[in-house]
């Protein structure tokens, strides 16, 4: 664990804890609103943080392979890494609690949070190798661009295009013809076909801030600082023509939550690796087995949703007799059951640090 860039481990650890506190509330009926995705255009805090963790997968990658020889091995490497985490996306999306534990093919969703992760990073990873940051730059803006021209332009069926959730809107066309029934919803899904492109460039971003914290510059958070404000700025620009949108992840959506993303791994950047401030430790433990902890608690909460106890889930069982009465509001209980799930998988996550224990997909 030398060499470590603790801001990295932290940013890390808390965008994977807000991932499980945001997944798991005790009922979905009664969740503070900001704990809630936006309902079609705009974003809450939680819709910065799938977008974070990609950013994330950028920074990781810079880290891995900025001064590493190239080769055949390399290769092979991010190929596999990329097949596991689209391995354990199809397995979460196929689980069920009936014999042989397959869902029914035609109910199985193929697209998904993991797969769109090792997507990303294959992508990702193999442009870094490949191409200076000149270039790289260039691809991003292309990359944008141009999912802004097929979003806007490109006729679905005869009909104009739209960016409302609607059959003549590209990405969810798509992802009808190309998935059928093996989407999230009927119409369209959150990490489909199409909208996987711009999600690429989320990684890329990442990429050019894990250049500049692994460079020489000095004041390096007020350079994030100042790169955070600049994306932000022209995605809010650019949300007046193209909105900023998760479900879509629309090239707006890309710039603003990376200038979000620059800017907290500034503020984190600037307390711990320039002024040695000690704090977060619990967020480097999560951040240190971040996919297993994504992963557990997301086959976890499945379990539960599936065992029954009575009439009800064993998820539902647990949040009513545990919390849903004890004289405060439905809202307040809810995220007292998703804290008490983070607390949990904290634990876990101290207990795996402590006793040096990382699994790596």
């Amino acid at each position: 664990m030398k060499n470590r860039i603790v801001s990295i481990d932290i940013f890390r650890g808390m965008t994977v804890v807000l991932m499980i506190l945001v997944n798991t509330p005790g009922t979905w009926s009664n969740v503070y609103a900001p704990l809630l995705h936006a309902k079609w255009h705009g974003y809450t805090p939680t819709d910065l943080v799938f977008p974070f963790f990609l950013f994330i997968v950028g920074n990781s990658i810079v880290f891995s392979y900025q001064n590493r020889s190239v080769n055949g091995t390399t290769y092979r490497k991010i190929t596999v890494r990329a097949a596991k985490l689209l391995f354990l996306g199809i397995f979460l999306g196929a689980f069920t609690l009936s014999f042989p534990f397959v869902k029914d093919f035609a109910d199985i969703r193929f697209p998904g949070v993991l797969q769109r992760i090792g997507i990303v990073f294959f992508f990702t990873a193999i442009l870094f190798i490949n191409l200076p940051w000149k270039t790289l730059l260039g691809v991003s803006v292309v990359l944008l661009v141009g999912y802004w021209g097929l979003m806007e332009l490109v006729p679905v069926n005869g009909a104009p295009s739209t960016l409302e959730r609607a059959p003549n809107n590209l990405a969810n066309y798509l992802d009808v013809t190309l998935f059928g029934t093996h989407n999230y919803k009927p119409d369209y899904d959150p990490e489909g076909f199409l909208s996987t492109i711009p999600a690429i460039v989320s990684a890329l971003l990442g990429t050019f801030t894990g250049r500049i914290i692994t460079s020489e510059q000095p004041k390096k958070a007020n350079i994030l600082m100042g790169l955070g404000g600049a994306l932000l700025l022209i995605g809010h620009l650019w949300d007046i023509v193209f909105p900023i949108n998760k479900a879509l992840w629309t090239s707006s959506f890309v710039l603003v939550t990376a200038g979000w993303a620059n800017l907290v791994l500034a503020l984190i950047y600037y307390l711990t690796d320039v002024k040695g401030i000690s704090f977060g430790s619990i967020f480097k433990y999560a951040g240190a087995n971040a996919i297993l902890l994504y992963f557990l608690s997301s086959f976890i909460s499945k379990l539960m949703g599936m065992i029954p106890v009575g009439d009800r889930s064993l998820h539902a069982w647990l949040f009513e007799m545990v919390y849903a009465h004890n004289g405060i509001s439905l809202q307040l209980s809810s995220l007292l059951y998703g804290l008490s799930v983070v607390a949990f998988y904290a634990l876990l996550a101290y207990v795996l640090y402590r006793r040096a224990i990382f699994i790596k997909v």
